[in-house]
């Protein structure tokens, strides 16, 4: 098996190498290492950096303020920025520039192209995803929120839940139901719609490592123009599906890297507190080792459809499923080793909201403590583990439903 990059990506790598090495300071040890306001200053202004040269819209077509530039190049860029500790912008660009950007080049309107793109490159637009409801996370097409239209435009009434960054944003995409006769997958729609509006309220959770990320949304009587459908009116399950897998593909490149850097971090807590001569606890970091190198070609198998224009099907969920799970027993781990030190957390809490802290990051109880209690979210945002399986049993595996009851 041949796993090298082909000679344009290399020669990709040496510009972005070039570039990071004229724009990072010269000791530069990772966003990790700074403290929490300095580190959330610093990307903000990285984040016009990369806006400046290119870099949040490689693969996109030039017209649009992109590079035209392959996913492969994509890829790279990706590689390069998690190897040298730096963020791929800010939290709400992964839903802005990576989920509803390439949604809008495959299924938007001209006019929502040249209207969005642009907005979402310079940060006028903060977008935020409205999908799960509390009836409606596992089994996403029992949503019950509606869209009716009058005259030219849609009139919303629903709640959203669960709703990543909703506090921090001015837009939302929505699915919504439009036709309450269809058969649940069919009669819904993907909706843009702005939320500081009358008739949205959004409400934020805390969550177990004290953060405030995750959302409830309420819409009553909340209003969007007729012409902000993406795709054809009733379809929106297929542009919904469409962004799960455009989710999942740079994913595939990154997340190998910053989970190894986690288990490096790991050695060394288990040097500090003198467990590095355990022989159970060098089992258990063995253990995470291989994973994380199981990973890393879990991830050369799914880029190498993606890079062939294959949209990530519902194979992508081993990925979601493995390193999810994974990620319970390496900061149950980094808790073992730590011991009591890890119920009195010290020092800062990590960047991140979800998965690993970022590279760099001191080995502090406050980062390892609060990383354990959002790995337990792991294995439910973004489809829980129970449904990965599922999804892998039925469409990976050709294994028959389970029988469901009849609807009334």
């Amino acid at each position: 098996m041949d796993i090298s990059y082909p000679p344009e990506a290399e020669e990709f790598r040496a510009e972005v190498k070039g570039f990071l090495a004229a724009h990072l300071p010269a000791d530069w040890a990772g966003i990790g290492a700074l403290d929490e306001e300095p580190a959330w200053e610093f990307a903000r202004k990285w984040r016009t950096i990369l806006a400046e040269h290119g870099y949040l819209s490689i693969a996109w077509p030039e017209r649009y303020g992109g590079r035209g530039l392959t996913k492969l190049h994509q890829v790279v860029l990706m590689e390069e920025l998690a190897l040298a500790g730096v963020p791929f912008g800010l939290p709400h660009d992964t839903f802005g520039v990576k989920m509803l950007a390439n949604t809008l080049l495959r299924w938007g309107t001209e006019e929502q192209k040249a209207h969005f793109l642009p907005r979402i490159l310079n940060g006028d637009d903060v977008w935020c995803q409205g999908y799960s409801e509390p009836g409606a996370g596992s089994d996403l097409a029992s949503l019950t929120t509606r869209a009716d239209r009058d005259g030219d435009e849609w009139v919303i009434n629903g709640q959203k839940v669960w709703t990543s960054g909703a506090h921090q944003a001015n837009w939302i995409f929505v699915l919504a139901r439009t036709d309450s006769d269809a058969p649940k997958h069919r009669g819904i729609s993907f909706l843009l719609v702005p939320l500081d509006q009358p008739g949205v309220e959004v409400r934020p959770f805390r969550m177990m490592s004290g953060q405030e990320h995750f959302n409830e949304v309420f819409f009553t009587g909340a209003r969007t123009r007729a012409d902000l459908v993406v795709g054809a009116v009733n379809d929106g399950w297929t542009v919904a599906q469409s962004l799960l897998g455009v989710e999942r593909g740079e994913e595939a490149a990154t997340n190998p890297i910053l989970f190894k850097a986690e288990v490096l971090r790991l050695i060394d807590l288990a040097r500090e507190y003198g467990k590095d001569t355990d022989p159970l606890i060098r089992q258990r970091i063995a253990w995470c080792w291989s994973k994380v190198e199981i990973m890393r070609f879990l991830g050369y198998r799914i880029l190498t459809g993606w890079l062939k224009g294959a949209e990530p099907g519902p194979e992508s969920s081993i990925a979601k499923l493995y390193w999810s799970e994974y990620h319970l027993k390496v900061t149950e781990l980094a808790m073992d080793i730590m011991g009591m030190h890890a119920q009195v957390p010290t020092g800062r809490p990590p960047l991140r909201t979800y998965r690993t802290d970022d590279p760099g990051a001191a080995n502090s109880s406050g980062s390892w403590s609060a990383t354990y209690l959002i790995a337990r979210s792991g294995t439910i945002y973004a489809g829980t583990s129970q449904v990965q399986r599922n999804i892998l049993a039925e469409k990976v595996l050709g294994l028959p439903r389970e029988p469901r009851p009849a609807q009334p």
